[in-house]
């Protein structure tokens, strides 16, 4: 009884640095990937409760990788504040009126969105963006659009955000994307904190599997920030994962979207 206890806790570490992984190296894919593997690899089943323990502990990860970012100087704190309260607005009205809509249809959408936005950024991988780029007056109202718009996308499909997060970082201030990885993680502990609250409110949080896996994130996160600094000194290859883990995840969630169709 012992051992597939052990086995059991040792897959919610694992799957919580996977996780934990994935926000430090790309700053993106930790709700699509902390919900999957809580539902089919951990076995919760419950998928409310799997939505809920898992924004609560893409957001403590997120908050540990923005850590390991800010102590080597790529957070852009104006930008990062700036994006996250329009976000958290757009958020909650994206939520509104994504219940409206077919859980199934959302998904598929979601999945034809990330597509679209791995497509541009293999197109712009070239671009190494501007390393001294932050807000000011003349981009702020773009910053404030982006993230009130990549909020409401969030809030309406119930998924995460940093996919688009990143990418709307770079379109509005033209910081290169290991500046927009570390700046996002704000964001997405923002978005993710406001999901678990309401969540939390309704009993859908197991704070037990949540330990596990923000001790695994934790762990993860750390490893993530390191390859992500290490692929940045490389032009286009930082951005080349980010797309290519997009189009994993995408085609993924559309194969699981025709199924129930």
């Amino acid at each position: 009884m012992l051992a597939p206890h052990l086995m059991h806790i040792a897959l919610e570490i694992v799957s919580g640095a996977t996780v934990g992984f994935t926000l430090g190296l790309v700053g993106g894919g930790g709700s699509i990937l902390a919900v999957p593997l809580m539902v089919y690899l951990v076995g919760v089943p419950n998928a409310h409760v799997a939505i809920g323990t898992s924004a609560l502990s893409v957001s403590i990860n997120a908050l540990v990788g923005l850590a390991h970012h800010a102590r080597n100087k790529t957070v852009k704190w104006r930008c990062a504040g700036i994006f996250a309260l329009c976000g958290v607005g757009g958020a909650f009205l994206g939520a509104s009126l994504g219940k409206a809509v077919d859980g199934k249809h959302l998904l598929f959408l979601f999945a034809l969105l990330m597509v679209g936005v791995g497509v541009l950024m293999i197109r712009g991988r070239n671009n190494t963006g501007c390393p001294g780029a932050g807000c000011n007056r003349e981009n702020a109202p773009k910053v404030m659009a982006c993230g009130f718009g990549t909020g409401m996308l969030s809030g309406f499909f119930g998924i995460g955000g940093g996919f688009l997060i990143v990418p709307g970082l770079m379109a509005s201030t033209s910081m290169p994307i290991l500046n927009a990885v570390g700046t996002s993680l704000v964001a997405v502990a923002a978005f993710g904190f406001s999901t678990t609250l309401s969540y939390m409110l309704s009993g859908y949080v197991d704070w037990q599997l949540a330990g596990l896996f923000i001790l695994g994130g934790a762990l993860g996160s750390s490893i993530g920030t390191k390859t992500s600094h290490a692929l940045a000194g490389s032009t286009g290859r930082l951005t080349t994962v980010f797309a290519c883990l997009i189009f994993i995840v995408a085609a993924y969630m559309i194969w699981q979207s025709i199924r129930q169709f």
